[in-house]
Parts: structure tokens; sequence; C-alpha cells
């Protein structure tokens, strides 16, 4: 069975992407409009050493120019569609937001009729003052465009990542694909932030870094990058810092690298971006590119892989078996 089609709107550092890849989908294109996120695309699926059949095709532009007919019949249209309009922290405006891409995203769906849409999004846009929007978004799916959708909010750590993060999660089906597709139940433990981050805490020799690891025994708050306006690199507001020196971890900013064989074993470390990479699920290998500022926001802002390949899972096999069964009793395939 070949890999089943996707394009990937929005992409950013590339979370959703990777687990959706892990799940069995070649992303056609992957669209995504910040230069430093593109280049990070680019050092880990869009280069030489990329093998050209599982390469991305990295695309820096705006998703509003992006043109649906073009991926027309690919299997699947997902992303991350940008949320300033529905975030806590933003000033909440809604569709009337010029960073709302919600309505292009379904523009685009319209005009490449995929099989399937997975589009995330931040917890606030669940909150009740969205109602209407959703109930317009859903409308448009189903009355216009024939798809079948569920949309619920998702904890991250529910699905093995070892952070809260709650995202909010659409997925949309062909009626007669939606037959086969059973929302992924997350039941992977997470592990702890010591589990997850021990050896990466000791790779540059710091002696005290099983004790820190036994100590940080909890998942760690969501993530935040930091928006373009304001914010630097580090874990967020006090309250975020308060948690996460509960965990042992010193917030106000990110480290450059490990702490080393002379770091004090009474002194709490930082995290680095590669750390921070690990906690939303990416694996260390993973190479964000720009400097601390842009690194960060990048793994701030992403969306974890492991989440995106158990949705991404869902999605596959419903597809499959769909086409299995119609191949079986002679109609179309």
């Amino acid at each position: 069975m070949g890999m089943l089609s996707s394009i990937e709107l929005c992409a950013g550092a590339g979370g959703q992407a990777l687990g959706l890849e892990r799940s069995g989908f070649h992303h056609v294109a992957a669209i995504e409009n910040d230069p430093w996120a593109c280049a990070t695309l680019r050092a880990n699926r869009d280069n030489d050493l990329v093998p050209v059949e599982t390469r991305w095709d990295v695309r820096e532009q705006d998703v509003l120019k992006v043109d649906g007919t073009e991926f027309s019949g690919v299997d699947l249209v997902a992303g991350g569609v940008p949320c300033p309009p529905f975030s806590i922290a933003g000033k909440q405006l809604g569709e009337g937001d010029e960073r709302d891409l919600f309505p292009k995203a379904l523009d685009i769906v319209a005009d490449a009729k995929p099989q399937a849409v997975m589009l995330e999004n931040v917890r606030g846009l669940s909150q009740p003052r969205f109602e209407t929007y959703r109930r317009r978004v859903i409308s448009r799916l189903e009355d216009e465009l024939g798809y079948k959708v569920h949309w619920d909010l998702v904890k991250s750590s529910d699905y093995g990542v070892p952070q809260l993060r709650p995202r909010f999660i659409l997925v949309a089906l062909r009626p007669e694909v939606d037959a086969f597709f059973d929302w992924p139940v997350g039941d992977s433990a997470a592990p702890s932030v010591g589990e997850a981050l021990r050896d990466l805490m000791a790779d540059r020799g710091w002696p005290g870094a099983e004790i820190w690891a036994q100590q940080a025994n909890s998942i760690a708050p969501t993530l935040v990058g930091g928006s373009k306006k304001h914010g630097g690199p580090d874990v967020g507001p006090s309250r975020a810092r308060l948690a996460w020196k509960a965990l042992g971890v010193k917030g106000s900013s990110i480290a450059e690298e490990s702490p080393g064989p002379e770091f004090p074993l009474d002194e709490m470390p930082r995290l680095t971006v590669k750390m921070g990479g690990v906690l939303q699920g990416f694996p260390p290998e993973w190479r964000f590119q720009g400097g601390k500022t842009a690194a960060w926001r990048q793994v701030g802002n992403a969306f974890p892989p492991p989440v995106a390949e158990a949705f991404g899972r869902a999605i596959a096999e419903a597809i499959l078996q769909h086409r299995a069964g119609a191949k079986g009793y002679g109609e179309p395939a």
C-alpha cells in the first residue's frame, strides 16, 4: 500500500507534519511563512540528505496565497491554523481578526476535496464565547462541503507527551471514510520531565543530573514560545516559572547548552532549545534553526508529534479501510 498524501498548512517547526509522517502520510507540500521555521523544515526534511521520495516540498509563502486546486485529490489537508485571535493571551478579536486563517483553510479544503481534514488550535477556541464561530466552521464543512466533523479538546499528556498542553483538534472526514474512524483515546502514560530530560541534562557531564531527574518527577507546565511582538526565550510568566522551579528548572531564560561538569550540584539548570523540543515530543535530533529567541518560539508554538501521530493513524486507518471495503464490493476504489 503506497503512502497516503497530505499537505501541511502553517507547518511551523514541523511537529504536526512529523507526527503525520510517522503515521503514514507523505507531505507533498509544507507551507509556512516564517523564515526561521522554514529553515527548520528544510534542515530536517527538504535537503539533499533526505531521500527524494520522503522529502517535504517546503514552501515559504503566505497561506492566503495558496491555490487549493493545485492539491486536488490529496488525501489529507492538515495544519495548525494560526490562533492569535483565540488565544487567552491575545485580544480575542475572533473572526474579525486578519490573522484568522480558518476561512482560507476551508477554501483550500473546498478546492482540494481531500478525504480528511485535521486542524489543530489552542484551547481558547473551545470557549463558549466562540460557539457561534465554531458552528459556522462546522456548518461550512458539513452542510456545504459534505464532511462529518469531530472537534474536541485533548490533553497532550494523554498521548505520551511530558506536558499537559491542551489542544483543540478538528477532524473532518468524508462520510464513507468517517464510518471507519475512531477518535484516538489517549492512554499512553507520559514520562516525567526528569525521565524525558535525564540524558540531555547529563550529556556534558553534570554530576547532578541523576538526582535532578529523580526530583523532576511530574509532567511539565505547557511550554510557551513568546510572540513576535514581545517575549524573549523563557518559560513564560511568573506562575509558569514557579511550576518549573518546583521541577528544579530555572525558567528566567533558555540555556545555550546542557550544564557541564563544573555546574554546581545545588543550582537549578535551565532548559535548552533541544530540551524544549523533547518536552514537545520531538526527537533529540530534530534541528531547530535560528537564534535562541527564534528557535524557542518555534519550540513553544509547536504541536506535539506524538499527538499528531495518534490522530494520523486513526485517520489513515479509516481511509485505508474504506478503500479496502470499496474495492471488495466492486465499487470504485
